[in-house]
C-alpha cells in the first residue's frame, strides 16, 4: 500500500525536498506541482511560497534535462518574486543548455548585480562572453537583450541575510582564486586580451570609463597575466569613485609586477580616499624607492601626511 501523501502545502514541499535529495526528480516535481495546486486552490496570496515551489520544480526539470519547462517555471517564480537568485541561476543554466547564450548572459549578469561573488554566475558570464564573442563578433554587446537593473533594496535585502546564506559565496571566492591561479592562456587568447585592453585604453581617452571597465574585464577573461590591465581598470574605478575595487585591482597588478609604479600610485590614491592614510603612505614610500623623483607621488605624499597631523 502506497504511503499517504501529506495534505498540506508545507508537508508536500518537505516531501518534495526529500525526494529531490534522494535523486527522485520526477517524484519531487510531482510533489511540488501538487503543493502548487493546493496553494492556488486556497485562493489566498502567498507569492513567496508559490515562487519557491515553482523554483524547486524548475530544479527538478533541470536535473532531468527538461530545459523548456525549467525556463517556464523559473519565469513564473520570478514573476511572483522578481530578482530571486535561485530561479535566475536555474533559468540561466537552462538557457545555456539550449544554446540561448544572450538570455543566459543576461540572467547571469543580473545575479551578479545582486551578489558579485556568486561563482556560478561569474563562471557563467565568462563562458557566455566567450561564446557570444565567437558567435556574434566584437559587437556582440549591441545584440543582447536589455539587462534589468536590480533595485538597491534587493541588494540590501540579500546582504542583510544571515551569514549561513553566504556560505556558497565564501566557497565561490576560494574556487575563483584557485581557478585564476591555474588558468593557462593560449597564444590566441593572449592576442584577444591585448586587443581588448587597447580598446579599453581608447575608451579611457574618450572619458568612457564604465565601458572601459567592461573591455578590461573581457581582456582579463582571456589572459589575467597583464599587470597593466589591472592598473588601467583601477584608474577607471578611481574616476568612478569605486575605491575598494581600485584597491583590489592595484593589488592584483602588483602581484604580477611588484614595480608597477602606476599601481602603487593609484592604490595610494584609493587608500587616501578611503581615509586609510598609513596604507597610502606605505604605497607612496614603495613607489618613491623605485622612482625617487616622481613629482605626483611626492605631492600626494605631502597631502597624505597633512591628513595624519
Amino acid at each position: 500500500m502506497a504511503p499517504k501523501l501529506p495534505d498540506s502545502v508545507e508537508g508536500l514541499r518537505a516531501a518534495g525536498n526529500q525526494s529531490f535529495r534522494s535523486g527522485q526528480y520526477a517524484e519531487a516535481s510531482a510533489l511540488y506541482g501538487r503543493a502548487l495546486r493546493l496553494l492556488q486552490a486556497r485562493g489566498s496570496s502567498d507569492p513567496e511560497e508559490e515562487s519557491i515551489l515553482y523554483s524547486n520544480r524548475a530544479a527538478c526539470h533541470l536535473k532531468d534535462g527538461n530545459c523548456t519547462d525549467c525556463i517556464k517555471d523559473c519565469t513564473s517564480a520570478l514573476t511572483l518574486v522578481p530578482f530571486s537568485m535561485k530561479p535566475l541561476l536555474r533559468r540561466a543554466s537552462a538557457f545555456e543548455a539550449l544554446e540561448r547564450y544572450p538570455q543566459a548572459y543576461v540572467d547571469y549578469k543580473t545575479v551578479l548585480q545582486i551578489d558579485s561573488s556568486v561563482m556560478a554566475a561569474l563562471e557563467g558570464v565568462n563562458r557566455m562572453t566567450r561564446a557570444l564573442m565567437d558567435s556574434l563578433g566584437p559587437e556582440w554587446r549591441l545584440k543582447l537583450p536589455a539587462i534589468p537593473v536590480v533595485p538597491v533594496s534587493v541588494q540590501k535585502k540579500w546582504n542583510a541575510l544571515p551569514s549561513e546564506n553566504h556560505r556558497e559565496t565564501a566557497k565561490s571566492k576560494s574556487k575563483e582564486t584557485t581557478a585564476t591561479k591555474n588558468r593557462v592562456s593560449s597564444a590566441g587568447d593572449v592576442e584577444k586580451a591585448r586587443v581588448l585592453k587597447e580598446e579599453g585604453n581608447e575608451l579611457v581617452k574618450k572619458g568612457n570609463h564604465k565601458k572601459a571597465i567592461e573591455k578590461y574585464s573581457e581582456s582579463l577573461l582571456f589572459s589575467n597575466l597583464e599587470s597593466a590591465t589591472y592598473s588601467n581598470r583601477a584608474l577607471c574605478h578611481l574616476v568612478l569613485k569605486q575605491y575598494k575595487e581600485a584597491v583590489k585591482d592595484c593589488t592584483a597588478a602588483l602581484k604580477l609586477d611588484g614595480k608597477n609604479v602606476k599601481a602603487f600610485y593609484r592604490r595610494a590614491q584609493a587608500y587616501k580616499a578611503l581615509k586609510d592614510y598609513k596604507s597610502s603612505l606605505s604605497d607612496l614610500s614603495s613607489l618613491l624607492q623605485i622612482e625617487p623623483k616622481n613629482g605626483p607621488a611626492q605631492k600626494l605624499q605631502r597631502e597624505v601626511k597633512q591628513n595624519l597631523k
